[in-house]
């Protein structure tokens, strides 16, 4: 466990890793070799989002604003942190975990949602639930709920919304000094870039929740992420963090070798040995329906319509399967 005076090292050498590999890849590599220099960017866009999950858990320092200077220019493009901190920081109540409307980032519909979309976001929804439906189409449902949601939310004055899109402008110019000016970067190839650390990520995030009754149950455990469990910052190790989010991404393997069986014990047997096994198991196969198992009859239809970071719904509503909840609070450090 960290002493909280001290600044976590291991994530600050991370960060100079990812800005490293993203200014080598624009300044020297693109001239020379530009679709490598891309995908190389894109990892270290992939990386970037990693580290701004870490940074909106309190790391590596004390300071809030300190961190967030350190994530602050946007190399993923379409996501401003601080909008990312809040919608993240409330997936993390453990009980609304997977609700369609109070869960932020649930891929789930209510059975009242599904029945009123059309046939093409139907179609859409449910080759998203591949695997390789959300690398292809994921980033697509994301972004455009995301940026469909966000002007009335502007416009509502919902606190914290317009300051943290004035934030993101003011990263994103210096982003494009960078790129566009001084990289000789296209814009349509710095959004394909951006684009494809959106599908790399969306390998940890496709199996990362699951509905079931027992909270704990809800968050996968994948034993060995091996080199993308290092660019996930070991979140293959899911419920670890869920449980001990103060804990830097670093402890995470030893905390949960530690006490591996209580871990499994805890949710259920949701595992997985490593990513290799969830591309052959949902690579072309749903894992679920994207109707939520609790919310398929006796619903009453939320009043505000929109998404966050996922076409998931109103931010409120009724409660998952219809009554009480099975507390599932984080451990105590």
């Amino acid at each position: 466990m960290r002493n909280p005076k001290q600044l976590e090292w291991p994530t600050v050498a991370m960060l100079a890793v990812c800005y490293g590999l993203w200014l080598v890849c624009g300044l020297v590599v693109w001239p020379e070799f530009p679709l490598p220099a891309l995908a190389l960017m894109a990892v270290a866009v992939a990386l970037h989002s990693s580290l701004q999950h870490e940074v909106l858990h309190g790391h590596p320092t004390r300071s809030a604003a300190v961190n967030e200077l350190l994530v602050a220019l946007p190399l993923g493009v379409f996501y401003p942190y601080r909008r990312f901190r809040q919608l993240h920081l409330a997936h993390h109540n453990d009980e609304r975990l997977t609700d369609p409307y109070d869960d932020p980032e649930s891929w789930y519909r209510s059975a009242v949602t599904w029945r009123r979309l059309g046939a093409p976001l139907r179609f859409l929804l449910v080759v998203n639930n591949t695997l390789a439906g959300r690398l292809l189409v994921g980033p697509l449902l994301m972004v455009g709920a995301f940026f469909a949601s966000e002007p009335g939310r502007i416009l509502r004055g919902e606190r914290g919304v317009r300051r943290a899109w004035l934030h993101h402008v003011a990263g994103l110019a210096v982003l494009a000094v960078i790129v566009f000016g001084v990289m000789d970067i296209p814009p349509l190839a710095y959004l394909a870039v951006a684009w494809a650390g959106m599908s790399i990520i969306a390998i940890r995030t496709y199996c990362e929740h699951r509905w079931e009754e027992r909270p704990d149950g809800r968050t996968v455990i994948v034993e060995n992420g091996g080199v993308l469990g290092l660019l996930f910052l070991y979140n293959n190790l899911h419920l670890v963090h869920h449980k001990r989010p103060q804990v830097p991404w670093y402890e995470l393997p030893a905390l949960y070798r530690a006490h591996r069986a209580e871990w499994l014990r805890r949710n259920g047997g949701y595992v997985f040995p490593d990513y290799w096994a969830i591309f052959r198991a949902y690579a072309f196969r749903a894992k679920e329906p994207v109707v939520h198992p609790a919310w398929r009859i006796g619903e009453v239809p939320a009043s505000v319509s929109g998404g966050s970071f996922h076409p998931a719904g109103a931010p409120t509503g009724p409660r998952v399967g219809g009554g009480a909840v099975v507390p599932a609070k984080a451990d105590r450090e």
